[in-house]
Parts: C-alpha cells; sequence; structure tokens
C-alpha cells in the first residue's frame, strides 16, 4: 500500500465534513467574499488572452467590477471599472480593444492604458485641480506561469511569495507558451466549495464517471500536496495514452515533460479558484467564481501547445467534448449534494481515506475565513 493511503487514513480519521451553515448561509457567503475572494490572490485567466497592446476584458471580483487589460508597453494591468470623476462604469462591454485610450461615456473623462488621467474636460478652471492627482484606481496584478492573477486587498504579500510552494512545479509544461483553444461557461446550481471537493477526490468515479473509470482506476491517486493552499497529484493513465474521447493524444506533447509523465494526469487544486488539470497534450483550467450560497459560474478553458493548432493531428474537441461530459457529471453531483444539504436532515458524515484532500482543502478554508 502506498504511503500516502497511511497518510491519508491519519489525515480523514475521525474528520466530518463541513456543517449545513457553510454551503447555505448568506452571512458565510458575505464572509467569505471579504475575507477570501477579496484578500486572496485569485485567477482570472491567461496572458494569452491579452494578445496585443489595448486588449481588455471586464469581470466581476467580489462583486466589483475591474478591468484587465495590457498597457502600450505589454505590461497587464488591472483597474476598477471606476471612473474618476463620478464613479460611472468604464466600460458596459465583456471584452474588446482600446485605441490608446480609456474614456468614460458620461463626461468624456479619458485616461491612458497605464491610467493616468490625460483629459478632462473643463477641469482646468478648478482651482487646484491636477490631473496627477485622479489616476484610475489600480488593482494588484501578478503572472504566475502565464496565467494572470488579481488581489484586491489593500496589503498583500506578493504573489511569488505566495506561490513560493510552487515554484517551477509546473516548468515542464510550458503553461506561459499555451493557448487556449474553447472556453465554456458554466452555471452551477452548488456552492462553491462542493465543486472543490468533488475535484480533489474520485472515490466518486466508478458510478459517477463510467467513461473516465475506464481510462484510470479511480483508487490510484499519489498525492504530493496534502496541506495548505495547493492540494493534488497524479492519477496514472492506464488505457490509452490520454484522457479524450477516443483514448488517443489529440495535440502535439506540452513542452519537455517527463517520460514516466506522459502516462499520468495531474489534478491541483489552488485556492482559493482554481483547478489545474495537466495532461501529456493538454490543460484544463477551471477558475471559480461564487454567486451566492447556492450559485456558482465555472469557466473552463483547454490550453494546447501554439505549435498544434495548424496540424492535421490537432483533434482538440476529442479532448474538450470528454471533458466537457466528464464536467456536466460532476456538475449534476454536486448539486443534487446541495439539494440534500438543505434538508433539517443534513448532519455532516465521516470523511474516507479516500477524501484526505477534500479534508485537508476544509481546513485550508476555514483557515482563510479565520473560523
Amino acid at each position: 500500500m502506498p504511503k500516502f493511503r497511511k497518510t491519508a487514513e491519519t489525515f480523514t480519521s475521525g474528520v466530518k465534513a463541513l456543517p449545513q451553515k457553510y454551503f447555505v448561509s448568506p452571512e458565510i457567503f458575505a464572509a467569505e467574499r471579504e475575507r477570501i475572494f477579496a484578500d486572496q490572490w485569485l485567477c482570472v485567466g491567461h496572458q494569452s488572452q491579452l494578445g496585443k497592446a489595448g486588449d481588455y476584458w471586464v469581470m466581476s471580483v467580489a462583486d466589483e467590477s475591474l478591468i484587465i487589460l495590457r498597457d502600450r508597453q505589454g505590461e497587464v494591468r488591472g483597474f476598477y471599472n471606476t471612473c474618476r470623476h463620478r464613479g460611472t462604469q468604464l466600460c458596459e462591454g465583456k471584452a474588446g480593444q482600446f485605441h490608446k485610450i480609456i474614456q468614460c461615456p458620461y463626461h468624456a473623462w479619458t485616461y491612458g492604458l497605464d491610467g493616468r488621467l490625460l483629459g478632462a474636460p473643463h477641469m482646468e478652471k478648478v482651482k487646484g485641480f491636477s490631473k496627477g492627482d485622479y489616476p484610475l484606481h489600480s488593482i494588484r496584478v501578478s503572472i504566475w506561469e502565464g496565467f494572470i492573477f488579481v488581489n484586491l486587498a489593500k496589503k498583500a504579500a506578493p504573489l511569488e511569495r505566495v506561490f513560493a510552494p510552487l515554484a517551477g512545479k509546473f516548468s515542464n509544461w510550458n503553461l506561459p507558451q499555451l493557448r487556449s483553444a474553447r472556453h465554456i461557461q458554466y452555471d452551477v446550481r452548488a456552492n462553491w466549495k462542493l465543486i472543490f471537493e468533488n475535484y480533489s477526490e474520485c472515490y466518486h468515479c466508478p458510478l459517477v464517471h463510467p467513461a473516465l473509470s475506464k481510462l484510470t482506476s479511480y483508487d490510484s491517486a499519489e498525492n504530493d500536496l496534502c496541506e495548505g493552499p495547493f492540494l493534488g497529484g497524479f492519477m496514472p493513465i492506464t488505457k490509452g495514452n490520454s484522457l479524450t474521447v477516443s483514448g488517443n493524444a489529440c495535440a502535439l506533447p506540452l513542452g519537455n515533460i517527463k517520460a514516466e509523465d506522459h502516462r499520468r494526469v495531474f489534478y491541483y487544486s489552488i485556492f482559493p479558484n482554481m483547478l489545474l488539470s495537466l495532461h501529456p497534450d493538454y490543460v484544463m483550467v477551471h477558475q471559480l467564481w461564487p454567486q451566492s450560497p447556492d450559485q456558482v459560474y465555472i469557466s473552463c478553458d483547454w490550453f494546447f501547445h501554439p505549435d498544434a493548432f495548424d496540424r492535421a493531428d490537432f483533434h482538440a474537441d476529442d479532448a474538450i467534448e470528454f471533458w466537457d461530459m466528464t464536467n456536466r457529471q460532476d456538475w449534476h453531483v454536486c448539486e443534487l449534494s446541495q439539494q440534500g444539504i438543505r434538508s433539517r436532515a443534513y448532519q455532516p458524515g465521516p470523511y474516507s481515506p479516500r477524501e484526505s484532500i477534500p479534508a485537508a482543502w476544509d481546513r485550508e478554508y476555514l483557515r482563510a475565513l479565520k473560523c
């Protein structure tokens, strides 16, 4: 028996799932928004999705509208979507490109892509007014392995320090160079924590995922990150050579993956909103965006080697269709869990030794929530 299973038994002995209030309480949800989603580094996308200067997208984080863009020097920046004049939202659309400037649609205050106020009609008549005093409110932005992270906290540890345990861990996949072939957003009627807990174990796989179980054994996980904000490990591919509908690789191999890793799939949760799944030929990334105690939006992207797209042997749909099916199976059982947890009869049940990672995720969650 692998050593990690003995550790798993220790981690789950006597440990139970979270009480009902953590899945249904509006007060808990409000605390999560402030203490976790407005205080932690959050994945918002990949640098390849801002291909050139002026490219931007608008998104909601912790109930705040943000603009994420690439400036004219090639730097990725983030700003609150709020004019410094009277607070009007600057951008209504979800994505696009700025032509050199950002202009408020109300009174035409105009900003550079670096956030500086460039123009403010008639304000020169206001005594003491200086454009230098009114740049857009910026947010902290940092890049990790090509993925863009933001942090809304007034004081935040640098991303490099927070992510130090992951330094170099995924460099063989060349994540910064990858490109997304498809983006799907799911609207799931379940608490966001149920998604993490479901992702972190394969105890459910034989019943819920028959196609997945044919390609990888549900009890074969070997976890190397078992405590803290980063959790997970790998599962061997036991049939075929990738997790696809056909069971075949669907694209060029990624990066400089070690020989043994061509027969493995790696699954890591990166607290609090990223799920990173690394296959030999593609990477799948989920972002979780809680909307209420019983609703979460899940954004999913499939990333491939940039040289794969123009090749005849590129079959992205082979992977995307496989995981879209598997995702929907997961979302369905998470919704069933949410419905059952709402019952007055619900009481937290004990975790099994195969659920050591969900148990560890719960501990990290409670630590972050300061409970």
